[in-house]
Parts: structure tokens; sequence; C-alpha cells
């Protein structure tokens, strides 16, 4: 089949009618299905699945996208407020035989330090059958409301390091700048 998003159309089905689940981490240890609960133990032929935070409120949602043109779904996290940070970050081209970061940050390491515990995220977008995570890190910092220190390890080689970072809120840090920008719900972020 050239395209699987045509499976519909021409008649044929490639879901067994598997449903769809969805897990909570435990503790760290183990995995509990709350699939019943959400609503996102739907039948339909799901194959992609994107978090985002698509509602400017530190919360990761979800979207689904089920193939042969099945309803788009977008569950909510509706789960109690906690502190988070997002980051978006500017690589910054340099000419010349100095290592060079790409312009979006793909690769990045980013560490964030509070409360005597270190984050660890790297940006690699996730990609799953046409879709695309949105190109932000995401920090869940339960009852922290600062960064202690927001080390982020460029492609180039560069480290950078941030210090005093409040929480709850959304961050543009271009490479070598050692001001960041807040970014405004709503407003444009030019790549």
């Amino acid at each position: 089949m050239s395209n699987p998003w045509d499976i519909v159309a021409q008649g044929k089905n490639l879901s067994a009618y598997e449903r769809n689940r969805a897990y909570i981490n435990v503790k760290g240890k183990n995995f509990l299905d709350i699939s019943h609960l959400t609503g996102a133990d739907s039948d339909g032929d799901g194959r992609a699945v994107t978090a985002g935070d698509f509602r400017n409120n530190g919360k990761l949602d979800l979207v689904v996208r089920q193939v042969g043109g099945g309803p788009f779904l977008m569950f909510e996290n509706n789960f109690p407020q906690r502190h988070y940070l997002e980051v978006t970050l500017r690589g910054k081209p340099v000419l010349g035989t100095i290592p060079t970061s790409n312009r979006q940050g793909i690769g990045a390491r980013l560490i964030a330090e509070t409360k005597g515990q270190s984050i660890v995220r790297e940006l690699y977008p996730v990609n799953t059958h046409l879709s695309q995570a949105p190109l932000v890190v995401h920090f869940g910092l339960a009852d922290a409301t600062v960064v202690d220190r927001l080390v982020i390890r460029w492609t180039s080689g560069k480290e950078q390091v941030l210090t005093g970072v409040p929480a709850d809120q959304h961050i543009v840090v271009e490479e070598g700048n050692s001001v960041y920008e807040k970014v405004v719900p709503g407003q444009v972020i030019q790549p």
C-alpha cells in the first residue's frame, strides 16, 4: 500500500481492533494500565502518538492519529498541576573551521539541577508514523520552583550554564547567550 492513510477509501482495514493503551509509571518501578480511566482504550487503528504542551499550561497532553482517516484524538493531561520548565534551543551557526550546532539544537543534552537532583533530557524530537513531537525540551519539576543550574551541552561541544531559572515558564536559549527569552503563550517563535 503506497499510502496507509488511503486504506479506508480503498475499502480495506489493517486494524485487528486491538485496544489502544495508556500506562502510568508507579514510582519508577512499575506501570499501571489506566486505559479504561482515560478513554484511550478506543479500538481505532492508532498509529501515531505525540506528546506536547498543547494548552500552554506546563502539562504534556497526547495527540493520537489513526490510520485510514479515523478520528484525531487529543487526551488532555488533567493530573494535578506541578512545576515545570520548557526550553526551546537556538543553535548559533558559526562560519569557518569552528564546530557548529544546528539551528534547532537537535542533539543537545540538557541537565536541570534542582533540589539536589539532576534531570537529563536530550533534544531528539520523536517521530512516529506521519507525526513529529514539538522541538521543546520539557522538565517536570514536581515541587521545585527554581532550576538551580541548567546545563546545555550543544552539539558543537560548547557547554552553557544558566543559574537560578524560575520554574513554570517556557524559555528560548540561544547558544552562547547568557540571557534567555521568555515565551508568551500564543507568541510565534521564529526558527
